[in-house]
């Protein structure tokens, strides 16, 4: 897109163009696509391109190419940059003007986008879906997404959403949510095991035995401790008067583990979400597994954009399964 003409103040509001010079614009303005007007607009409000591709849900290079159509249609240049600032030529400001007027008097509605319900079981949501979750608000800034962080089965059972991922103790999914849901999908299969940061444990220190134990603090996330596939490890905790700590926060755990030099229980995944981490294999006779589940709610009404969520999900397990092997 050219940019020829000087800076100008972006002053829609206090520029007031001469009545023959507005009747010009105001014609312009009705032969634009309203498509790319909305373009145009969106990119006024936000003073950049980046920012309004992401509000709009299209890329940057396709915004950029729209505009510069638009502004071979009108036959000037519209924005221009004041510093590292975009802003508004004096003819954007005309335009912008117009293109308001009418979108007032039209009453263009508001594109109202459809509210996604997401539970996802606390673990899941901060080891594995967090970023990919991050980069989609990033690449769409107009998706209205209700994320809610399920600790426990009592928390699963008090919700009801359009799309639920939980943690099961066996090889099937229940206990699972309690409203109507469409048949549940297995992801990935994870194995519990003792973690503990490499920079607090030599190679040749490393507790391999309960009773090694004795010389570590310990620390539990306390939802934990009502999960029966992780009993081995729970007993060791409730067996312990002492070095040992009990949090509510998933994160804190992770910190302790991280930075205070205790050992606690995670899925297997973790040296490659942190490789800071390290599990302690045999410490434990018995072996501890948790399923991850995923399911759709059976009535739900918005079929496309939960779509989006459940791909979104799916092809995070499937980019991440050499942590679930």
């Amino acid at each position: 897109m050219a940019f020829l003409e000087p800076s100008a103040p972006n002053r829609p509001e206090t520029y007031r163009a001469p009545a023959e010079s507005r009747d010009t614009w105001l014609a312009l303005a009705r032969d634009i696509d309203p498509e790319v007007a909305r373009y145009f607009l969106v990119s006024a409000r936000c003073g950049c391109f980046m920012q309004a591709a992401r509000s709009l849900n299209i890329k940057a290079t396709l915004l950029r190419k729209r505009l510069a159509q638009l502004e071979a249609q009108v036959r000037h240049v519209l924005f221009t940059y004041q510093g590292s600032g975009l802003v508004l030529s004096r003819d954007g400001s005309h335009l912008q003007a117009q293109l308001i007027a009418l979108a007032h008097e039209r009453r263009l509605p508001v594109v109202e986008q459809p509210l996604i319900r997401l539970a996802v079981a606390e673990p899941i949501l901060h080891d594995i879906l967090g970023r990919d979750l991050i980069a989609l608000l990033r690449r769409n800034a107009s998706v209205r997404l209700e994320i809610i962080s399920l600790d426990s089965q009592l928390a699963l059972q008090a919700v009801e959403v359009d799309v639920v991922l939980w943690l099961s103790d066996a090889d099937g999914p229940a206990p699972g949510p309690s409203f109507p849901i469409e048949p549940p999908r297995a992801l990935a299969r994870l194995e519990y095991l003792p973690h503990v940061a490499k920079r607090y444990s030599r190679l040749t220190t490393r507790p391999d035995s309960v009773d090694d134990l004795d010389d570590y603090m310990l620390v539990q996330w306390q939802p934990d401790a009502q999960v029966g596939a992780l009993q081995p490890w729970n007993q060791v905790i409730e067996q312990r008067l002492a070095a040992v700590v009990q949090v509510q926060a998933y994160s804190l755990m992770l910190e302790m583990i991280r930075c205070g030099a205790c050992i606690g229980l995670l899925p297997h995944y973790m040296a490659s979400f942190d490789r800071g981490l390290v599990a302690l294999p045999g410490l434990l006779d018995q072996s501890m597994q948790r399923q991850v589940w995923l399911a759709v709610n059976a009535q739900v009404r918005h079929a496309e954009a939960v779509g989006m969520i459940v791909e979104l999900i799916t092809s995070t397990f499937k980019g991440r399964r050499e942590w679930f092997d």
